[in-house]
């Protein structure tokens, strides 16, 4: 066996029994103080809980303080584009404060890590590039890491909104069950948050945000006002306008919801016929360019090969 081979194979083993060795001295080191803390009966304190993260937990926060470290260097002089950013992370679904700051943080970090990944490239792979060019790429690879939170972002707020829209008519459905059974908006609102955590838990989320604000003392237009803003759903704001409008003038909230719920399973299933329309269409492009190929390949191609084998013999011999 060949030096570099073994010595290869020696430098990966050592790092594994090493990396193992670490691994266990935390984990135990971790139980012990677990163990000891319990025995004298003390309450773990805010430090000790995050110190029994171990690995993970240091690297987070270290990667914490990097990304708050960029976002001093990127944060936006304008109040109204902040208050957007905030907006945008709390339709994704980030409501912590420190969002915001992380997300700016991001941006610039990437696109440093972006512009350090070309650096690293060598000269001859970008085919020996002139100052000029060599800037561009630069330029090129700065925007792309500054852009790629942005995508991430938009993303993340439509696939969250798609799993909403999904589950608001179940949500609504059981709303209408609890109001015609006695319950008060409110209550019907927690008891639908309740039941429905467990098959769609962001929509349970924020309704558990909605109960709470009630129970804080926000107003209850407010509270639903803060809802349509944070789902930014079309068919939630229009279900926040029914209650507002429902609230305001006394009629009958269960009359109300189920018309509403009718008028959504009508639209839902209209969207789905659009769909179904728009499916023809779209499968135009593939028939043409891959399916028929590959049957007209199928069906007639070993017709033209035999074709080819008995008459261009027979053209040869004239």
């Amino acid at each position: 066996m060949e030096f570099p081979l073994v010595a290869a194979v020696s430098t990966f083993f050592i790092f594994i029994f090493a990396s193992t060795a670490v691994f266990f001295y935390l984990s135990s080191r971790e139980t012990i103080q677990t163990w000891r803390r319990r025995a004298d009966g003390q309450s773990a304190s805010v430090e000790e809980l995050q110190a029994t993260r171990g690995l993970a937990g240091e690297v987070e926060a270290q990667v914490r303080a990097i990304l708050e470290w960029f976002a001093r260097f990127n944060t936006p002089s304008n109040i109204e584009e902040m208050r957007a950013t905030k907006r945008l992370l709390i339709n994704a679904g980030y409501r912590s404060a420190k969002a915001p700051v992380l997300y700016t943080g991001a941006k610039l970090l990437l696109a440093t890590i972006a512009v350090l990944a070309v650096t690293g490239i060598p000269a001859k792979t970008l085919g020996f590039p002139t100052t000029n060019t060599l800037l561009f790429y630069y330029l090129l690879a700065a925007t792309c890491g500054y852009y790629i939170p942005s995508i991430w972002l938009k993303r993340a707020i439509a696939a969250r909104q798609d799993t909403l829209q999904r589950a608001i008519p179940d949500a609504l459905d059981l709303m209408v069950v609890c109001v015609e059974a006695g319950l008060g908006l409110d209550q019907a609102m927690a008891r639908v948050a309740a039941e429905i955590y467990q098959t769609h838990p962001e929509l349970g989320d924020e309704l558990t945000v909605l109960g709470l604000e009630l129970r804080a003392g926000v107003q209850r237009q407010e509270a639903l006002r803060n809802l349509a803003q944070r789902t930014n759903l079309e068919d939630v704001k229009n279900l926040v306008a029914l209650l507002v409008q429902t609230d305001r003038f006394g009629t009958s909230i269960g009359q109300a919801l189920r018309v509403h719920a009718d008028a959504m399973r009508t639209t839902r299933r209209l969207k789905a016929e659009e769909l179904a329309a728009k499916l023809p269409v779209k499968l135009l492009l593939p028939l043409i360019f891959f399916i028929f190929p590959c049957m007209f390949i199928v069906t007639i191609g070993p017709a033209v090969i035999k074709i080819i084998k008995v008459l261009f013999p027979a053209f040869a011999g004239q």
